[in-house]
C-alpha cells in the first residue's frame, strides 16, 4: 500500500468524523467549530496510533514474537476495547491542571480556539516526530499544546509552572525507571537460566514464576488504570467489595496475586511439558516467552485505550461540552461519538502508518529477543504502578523506550566482561598501538619518526573504529540522542504551534 493511498485513507476517515460532526451540531451558530475540533481530534488519534502505540507491540514485533501484521490486528482491537469498553466518563479539560481555568475568562469560544489549537498542535508534533521515527510522548504533545493555547489566550501568568516541572522530571524519571527495571528482569533471567549449567531445568522453575510475576503486574495495572468505567458494575455485583469509586492499590494487588497464583498453576505443567521437547540452546529458551509476550502485548493494549485515549481525545470532548453548554467547564462528560473517534483513529492509524515507529522501537535501538522484549514488557507495566501510586509523573512511552535502552546497556555491560572475540581483537589492536609507541621512543631519524607517528595514528582510528562498532551492536547511539531530543522539545514544541493556530483561528474566527 503506498503512501498517497494511505493518505486517502485518512482523510477519508477524517471527512466521516466531520459528517458526523456536522449532523449533530450543524444548524448552530458555531457549529463549523465542532466540526473543525472533530477533524483535529481524528487527525490526533491517526497520530497515535501511528507513533504511541508502537511501544506496546514494538518489543514483540522486534523479538519475533509477533509479525508486524499480527501486531497491528491485536493492537487494534485491543486499543479500540480498552477504550470503549474501560475509558473514563469524564476528563479534565485542562489537562494536568497545567495552566489556570480563568485564561479563558468567561468565554467559551476563546475555550473552543484554544483546545482545537491544542488538538492541531499536539497532531502535527506527533505526525512530525513519526516521520523522524522518534517515539514521543502523547500526553506530553497534548500537555504543550493546551499550555501554548492558553499563554496564547490569558499569558504566561496563567501557567502552573510547579506541575510543569514535575513534568519535565518526568523526562528522566520515566526512561530511568523504566531502564533500572527492565535491566534487573533481564538480568535475573540470565542469571537464573541462561547462565545455568542445565538450562531446561532452570527454565522449568523460573519461566512459571516469571509468567505469574507478569500477570500480577498486568492484573494489578488493568484494575488501576482499565476499570474505571466498569468497577462501578463489578462493585454491585460483587457486594463483598468495599463500595469505592475506583479501585484502590489494595484491591489491585489482591486482584493481582489472585490473578498471578491461577496462572501459575495453569503455566506450569504446560512449560514442563514444553521442556521436554527443547534442546538447551538460546533460541530454545526464547520460545518459552513468546505466548506470554503475545499476552502482554494485547493487555498493554487494552490498558492504553483505557487510560490514554480519553486524554488525548479530551480537547475535542471540551470543545463539545462548551459549545453545547457555552460555558467552561474543569471537567466534562465523554460522548460515546467522541470515544469512537478515538478508539477508531487509534487503530485507522496504527494500521496505516503505525509500522514506521514499530520497526523503531522494535529493531532499530538495541537487537531484540523475546527474553529481552519479556523484561521490557514487564518494566512497562510494573513502572507504571509504581510511578501512579507515588504521584510521580511518567510517560508511557518514555518508560518503555527507556527499557529498551536499559536492556541494552545491560547486553553491552554482561559482554564487555567478557572475552569475546570482538573484545580480543580490540586488545590485539590496543597491544600493537602499545608496542608502536615503545619503538617510537628508540627511532633515531626524524624521517622514521614522522612514519612510525602516522602508523600510530592509523591504529588509534582503528581502535576507535571498533570500540564504537562494539557499542552500537548494542545501543545505536544515533538513535538515543535522536529520542531523547524529541522527549525534552516535545512540550514547547508542541506550545508554540499551539500558540500560533490558536492566533491563526482566532483571526479567521474574527
Amino acid at each position: 500500500m503506498n503512501n498517497t493511498f494511505k493518505m486517502i485513507l485518512g482523510a477519508g476517515f477524517a471527512v466521516a468524523v466531520a459528517f458526523y460532526a456536522n449532523s449533530i451540531m450543524g444548524e448552530s451558530t458555531h457549529g463549523g467549530f465542532l466540526v473543525l475540533a472533530a477533524v483535529f481530534g481524528a487527525y490526533m488519534a491517526m497520530n497515535i496510533g501511528a507513533n504511541d502505540v508502537a511501544n506496546n507491540v514494538g518489543p514483540a514485533v522486534g523479538s519475533g514474537a509477533l509479525t508486524i501484521g499480527g501486531a497491528i490486528i491485536i493492537a487494534s482491537i485491543f486499543e479500540a476495547s480498552g477504550a470503549l469498553i474501560a475509558g473514563g466518563d469524564v476528563v479534565g479539560t485542562i489537562k494536568k491542571g497545567i495552566i489556570s481555568p480563568d485564561a479563558f475568562g468567561n468565554d467559551p469560544m476563546l475555550f473552543v480556539y484554544g483546545m482545537s489549537a491544542a488538538l492541531l498542535a499536539a497532531a502535527l508534533w506527533l505526525n512530525l516526530a513519526t516521520w523522524l521515527k522518534a517515539p514521543v510522548s502523547t500526553t506530553h504533545s497534548i500537555v504543550g499544546g493546551v499550555l501554548g493555547g492558553g499563554i496564547a489566550a490569558g499569558g504566561f501568568a496563567i501557567v502552573s509552572w510547579g506541575t510543569m516541572g514535575k513534568i519535565a522530571a518526568s523526562w528522566v524519571i520515566s526512561p530511568v525507571l523504566g531502564g533500572v527495571i527492565a535491566a534487573i528482569f533481564l538480568y535475573v533471567i540470565k542469571s537464573q537460566i541462561v547462565y545455568k549449567e542445565d538450562t531446561l531445568a532452570a527454565a522449568k522453575k523460573i519461566v512459571p514464576i516469571l509468567v505469574a510475576l507478569m500477570a500480577a503486574a498486568f492484573i494489578t495495572y488493568l484494575t488501576l488504570k482499565g476499570l474505571k468505567k466498569v468497577w462501578p458494575v463489578i462493585v454491585e455485583t460483587l457486594s463483598f467489595l468495599p463500595q469505592t469509586k475506583k479501585p484502590t492499590l489494595s484491591i489491585a494487588l489482591i486482584f493481582g496475586v489472585i490473578g498471578a497464583m491461577i496462572t501459575y498453576i495453569i503455566v506450569k505443567p504446560r512449560v514442563a511439558k514444553k521442556v521436554i521437547g527443547l534442546d538447551r540452546s538460546r533460541e530454545s529458551i526464547n520460545l518459552l516467552f513468546t505466548i506470554p509476550l503475545i499476552f502482554a502485548a494485547a493487555l498493554l493494549s487494552f490498558a492504553h485505550g483505557a487510560n490514554d485515549v480519553a486524554n488525548a481525545v479530551g480537547p475535542l470532548a471540551a470543545v463539545y461540552d462548551a459549545l453545547s453548554t457555552t460555558a467552561v467547564s474543569t471537567k466534562v462528560a465523554i460522548p460515546l461519538w467522541v470515544m469512537v473517534v478515538g478508539g477508531v483513529g487509534i487503530s485507522v492509524g496504527l494500521a496505516l502508518f503505525g509500522p514506521r515507529l514499530i520497526k523503531t522501537v522494535g529493531t532499530e535501538i538495541t537487537e531484540l529477543d523475546q527474553m529481552r522484549a519479556f523484561s521490557i514488557m514487564m518494566a512497562a507495566a510494573i513502572t507504571v504502578v509504581i510511578a501512579s501510586q507515588l504521584g510521580l509523573p511518567v510517560s508511557s512511552t518514555h518508560i518503555a523506550v527507556g527499557a529498551i535502552f536499559g536492556v541494552g546497556f545491560l547486553r553491552e555491560w554482561l559482554d564487555s566482561k567478557e572475552m569475546g572475540t570482538k573484545q580480543e581483537k580490540l586488545q590485539i589492536e590496543i597491544a600493537k598501538q602499545d608496542t608502536l609507541k615503545a619503538e617510537l621512543v628508540s627511532l633515531q631519524t626524524v624521517e622514521e619518526y614522522k612514519k612510525q607517528e602516522a602508523l600510530i595514528k592509523v591504529q588509534k582510528k582503528k581502535v576507535k573504529s571498533i570500540k564504537r562498532s562494539l557499542r552500537e551492536n548494542y545501543v545505536k547511539r544515533g538513535m538515543v540522542k535522536k529520542i531523547v531530543a524529541a522527549w525534552v522539545i516535545t512540550v514547547p514544541a508542541a506550545a508554540a504551534l499551539s500558540a500560533m493556530i490558536f492566533f491563526i483561528i482566532k483571526g479567521v474566527a474574527g
